[in-house]
């Protein structure tokens, strides 16, 4: 039930971003969307930690910024793998990072607040 929580935020946190970012293009069929948001729940469970762990020193250096520039390769990774999803450059790829960040930890503070853990 876990997992299908996350893709059911990851599919609502991705069509937010297309929604509000002009450099964020998913196509509409929403077998699609559900395809983005398992690839993106997979590179987020196994390729994020590998480069986090990989770039332990940066991390440190840039007091955990650079975790932000990991989120954002992972998307634009994400972009590269899929037909149906496409990313303008860097920044908007950031910035729908932070979206992603926002709609997954809305999430995780219900399912907390109803007395269940999220992750």
């Amino acid at each position: 039930m876990k997992t299908l929580r996350v893709i059911v935020a990851n599919m609502l946190a991705d069509l937010l971003g297309a929604w509000l970012l002009s450099g964020i293009h998913i196509d509409t069929s929403w077998w699609n969307v559900v395809i983005v948001a398992i690839v993106i729940a997979l590179m987020n469970a196994i390729v994020r930690p590998i480069l986090i762990f990989l770039t332990i020193p940066a991390t440190i250096i840039t007091l955990g910024l650079f975790l932000l520039v990991i989120n954002a390769g992972t998307l634009m990774l994400a972009d590269w793998i899929l037909d149906g999803f496409r990313i303008d450059g860097f920044w908007w790829a950031l910035l729908l990072s932070f979206i992603i960040s926002f709609v997954t930890s809305f999430f995780a503070r219900a399912e907390k607040k109803h007395g269940k853990e999220y992750r």
